[in-house]
């Protein structure tokens, strides 16, 4: 949950006045006041001389918490939510495309898992680059790894395009670049206030009429923890795991609640026998519904995708595709 300052601006009533009361009892974040006996918060409330504005302020906290909570839904409403909002979205990529039934599912977290330079960066950027150019939305690109490249994504809309229309090219190119925002993120603690922030901006989408969030990309989600993990000993690993973990689940929640497909990278570790396998260990393995192996033949620009991991489809499935220079 978000920390107190990000809900000012939604909520008036969580003022810095209701912020620097809640700091002097170590209260910064939602989970912190859930932390707290909150008669003994009323109480201390009581002897401030905005008495009334503090304890409305703590309701309203509290009825955040409520307004999260998902109502039970039946078979009959999951299928017809699935069938009216979970819609796919095309990549671009023939070949991801045609494995994938039509693309990334919308309200789903899909995995690109695969060692340097296998391609998972340029299928990120030619998928932004499709879904701002033929979906009605929007993308917002968390890049990690300082790999973002607007000039990748011009070759992407422009080599099929008639040199000759220049003004038309010009207009789908600036299209495209207004409809990707693309965000720097180097440590997870930034990734978790720039998810925050977007649950908040999608929040007030549902509201007014701003161009809809239609995917989510971050490549990648292994590179902001492992450099720490390498010189960590065992209980900071398994907190800075436990960091990792709950990243998922929030883009998990992101994908799910705002009908938004999410699309994340991974490399590969190796494992027994000199096997690879995804980094980030098992307690990751649960977190993508859909969970895709990229590699590139040597010195080309054939790739080659296979399903790990995916709740209706065959694991092993495979496909091949071209990444266009």
């Amino acid at each position: 949950m978000a920390p107190l300052k990000s809900l000012e601006q939604e909520y008036p009533i969580l003022d810095s006045n209701f912020q620097s009361f809640c700091a002097s009892h170590d209260i910064f974040s939602v989970e912190d006041l859930l932390l707290h006996d909150l008669y003994v918060l009323a109480a201390f409330a009581e002897q401030e001389s905005s008495s009334e504005r503090l304890k409305q302020g703590i309701a309203q906290v509290l009825s955040i918490i409520d307004g999260q909570h998902q109502p039970w839904l039946n078979g009959i409403e999951l299928l017809e939510d699935a069938q009216r909002n979970k819609h796919v979205l095309s990549t671009g990529c023939e070949g991801i495309d045609l494995l994938l039934h039509g693309g990334l599912r919308v309200g789903q977290l899909t995995e690109l898992v695969g060692p340097s330079s296998s391609g998972k960066t340029q299928v990120c950027l030619l998928a932004a680059s499709n879904v701002a150019k033929k979906h009605i939305g929007s993308v917002v690109y968390l890049d990690t790894g300082n790999s973002f490249s607007p000039q990748r994504v011009t070759q992407f809309i422009c080599q099929h395009s008639d040199p000759a229309i220049d003004q038309a090219k010009h207009r789908t190119l600036q299209k495209v670049m207004n409809n990707i925002s693309c965000k720097s993120v180097f440590d997870i603690f930034t990734m978790f206030d720039v998810l925050h922030q977007l649950e908040f901006n999608l929040r007030s989408q549902m509201q007014g009429g701003d161009c809809k969030v239609q995917l989510l990309i971050v490549d990648s989600v292994s590179s902001m923890v492992t450099p720490i993990l390498g010189g960590s000993g065992s209980q900071g690993i398994h907190s800075w795991h436990a960091l990792m973990i709950s990243a998922g689940y929030l883009l998990k929640k992101l994908a799910h609640e705002h009908n938004i497909a999410v699309l994340v990278t991974n490399h590969t570790v190796g494992g027994d026998g000199g096997i690879s396998k995804p980094a980030l260990g098992e307690s990751w393995k649960s977190i993508p519904h859909v969970r895709l192996l990229l590699s590139c033949d040597h010195g080309g620009s054939i790739c080659n995708v296979s399903i790990l991991k995916h709740p209706s489809m065959a694991v092993g499935k495979a496909a091949r595709f071209m990444i266009h220079n």
